[in-house]
């Protein structure tokens, strides 16, 4: 897909939204579920070299149809990695990431104010290592399209050393997308079928 200027930037991001967010939808309810629970299981190994034992890595708690990273959650934990989860106090507050213990139980989880999942108020906010992002759209230059929050830029920017990992879909891969100047490429992509090294 392609963002077919001469729209201005918000204007094609969001009918590139619209148009992947279909495609992502169609996508997953065309895999049998037994599939699904086998894609993405774990980070695969050059990925994981990322991760080194002891790391902290940031992941997504997955909502509806995007790409499933709770294996990669397990696999984590029980190869002596630590997670953490984005969280937020309010819609008007910054996103922070805070520990996750368990992701094989959700005990620890309450119910953030934009309706996903995220660790409860007593965890203190962490910096990880490295974070592995959502996404709408990426390209093979790692650009990234996100749900549009702003979330995970503001974030990055402000934590400029943390490398950033997409998780995606092999129908999320764009030819190009709309790019401004605070928009973070990423370090590399992985869908079920290949690995892109973005800033390669």
């Amino acid at each position: 897909m392609d963002p077919s200027p001469p729209f201005p930037a918000n204007e094609a991001k969001a009918r590139l939204r619209r148009a992947f967010r279909t495609a992502r939808r169609e996508h997953v309810s065309a895999l049998p579920q037994g599939m699904r629970a086998l894609m993405l299981n774990r980070p695969p190994s050059p990925i994981a070299q990322m991760m080194p034992e002891g790391a902290l890595v940031g992941l997504y708690y997955p909502v509806g149809d995007e790409a499933p990273s709770l294996g990669w959650a397990r696999w984590l934990v029980e190869n002596d990695r630590r997670i953490a989860l984005p969280a937020f106090e309010s819609r008007e507050s910054p996103m922070e990431f805070r520990a996750w213990n368990d992701p094989f139980v959700d005990d620890e989880l309450a119910i953030s104010p934009w309706g996903g999942l995220q660790p409860d108020r007593t965890g203190e906010a962490l910096i990880p290592d490295l974070v592995v992002v959502p996404l709408i759209a990426f390209t093979e230059r790692g650009e990234r399209l996100g749900q549009g929050g702003g979330h995970y830029d503001r974030w990055l920017q402000a934590n400029p050393q943390v490398r950033a990992i997409g998780l995606a879909w092999d129908c999320q891969i764009a030819d190009a997308l709309p790019i401004e100047d605070h928009d973070r490429h990423l370090d590399a992509v992985v869908t079920p079928t290949r690995i892109y090294q973005g800033n390669e």
